[in-house]
């Protein structure tokens, strides 16, 4: 594969339009409130219609094809979750309560709503295959991550409120520490979560598409046309949320910032790479899926952050620092996938 075509078809467009939202958001243009109203665009129309249109023109075959890409793909991201949430949870355990679950949400999850498509077509092409890891992954990072993540970050919450009252205090922990009272903890089950997550289009549209095509109905051509045209704005809108979105915070770098980067962008796509090649994934899967997992981090994890006020500020500084590191580890992680897959017995 061509580093540079990846750079100036992939790379490039991706830092043009993310300056564009940026250069905008600094203007005041828009605000960070407008771009949770992109995002929801995004996850709630444009992403859904990408992957229900893309997935529905695959066959059986592709989908039996997968499902070695499907179980990796489960077990490593969740891995990979797991242990930036343990990394922070006993290193930094000054920290907030609930910060590790806010890290691991960060951290720990690739982005592939918002940038997987803007990524990976252009370097993989338009096809069914790049749609599959898309939904794939995008199951993973949102019925799977985020319950896991939301369990985790109710279950420090409630244990401080627990801890405060039996000290007959007041909570007053926050983000930072910044001493504001802390929001009401409402016990929630596991399953609430979980429910809740597979209710969002993002994760039932890709699943009613791999139905459709396990029961064998025909897509009609027709058809596809009406999902096109929504679907066109996934990729330029998410980008260009981003750029907004890292416009209207504060940006401060510190160690748990740049911990939170390494772990994101250099182990979850090692893991994948050698789990991957110890279990002779399809190669092609196998870039993809290594390209994925490159990915900065979720968005979905600061705006989780700032909806339960927890570790805003490092959360952010983190994901910030992903997305300019990204742009030279992309190109990286192709090159040496490449490599190894050159040296591969299979």
């Amino acid at each position: 594969m061509n580093i540079v075509h990846v750079i100036l078809y992939a790379i490039v467009p991706i830092i043009v339009v993310m300056l564009v939202g940026y250069i905008a958001g600094k203007r005041g243009a828009f605000t960070g409130e407008d771009s949770k109203k992109f995002n929801k665009v995004v996850l709630v129309y444009a992403l859904p219609a990408a992957l229900f249109v893309s997935i529905v023109d695959a066959s059986r075959e592709m989908l039996v094809k997968d499902i070695k890409l499907s179980i990796i793909s489960l077990v490593v991201i969740m891995f990979c979750f797991m242990t930036v949430y343990f990394i922070y949870k006993w290193c930094f355990r000054k920290n907030p309560p609930g910060s590790a679950a806010v890290m691991a949400l960060i951290s720990g999850s690739p982005t592939i709503g918002f940038l997987g498509f803007a990524v990976l077509e252009p370097i993989f092409g338009t096809t069914p295959y790049v749609a599959l890891v898309v939904a794939i992954v995008g199951i993973v990072v949102n019925a799977v991550g985020i319950p896991v993540g939301l369990s985790l970050l109710n279950a420090a919450k409630e244990k401080e409120a627990a801890q405060l009252a039996a000290q007959g205090g007041t909570a007053t922990a926050t983000a930072g520490g910044s001493g504001t009272p802390a929001k009401p903890v409402v016990h929630e089950s596991f399953w609430k979560p979980v429910l809740h997550a597979l209710a969002q289009p993002v994760a039932w549209a890709p699943i009613l598409a791999v139905i459709w095509v396990v029961i064998g109905i025909p897509w009609p051509k027709w058809a596809s046309p009406s999902f096109d045209l929504i679907k066109g704005a996934n990729a330029s809108m998410a980008v260009f949320s981003a750029g907004v979105t890292l416009s209207s915070v504060k940006i401060v770098i510190n160690w748990q910032a740049i911990l939170g980067s390494i772990l994101k962008l250099i182990m979850m796509p090692a893991l994948l790479l050698i789990v991957g090649i110890i279990f002779k994934m399809d190669p092609l899967n196998l870039k993809m899926l290594v390209v994925a997992g490159v990915l900065p981090p979720a968005f979905s994890g600061i705006i989780i952050a700032d909806e339960r006020d927890t570790y805003v500020a490092t959360g952010t500084s983190s994901l910030a620092l992903s997305v300019i590191l990204f742009m030279g580890f992309c190109p990286l992680w192709i090159w040496i996938t490449e490599a190894c897959l050159a040296h591969a017995t299979w």
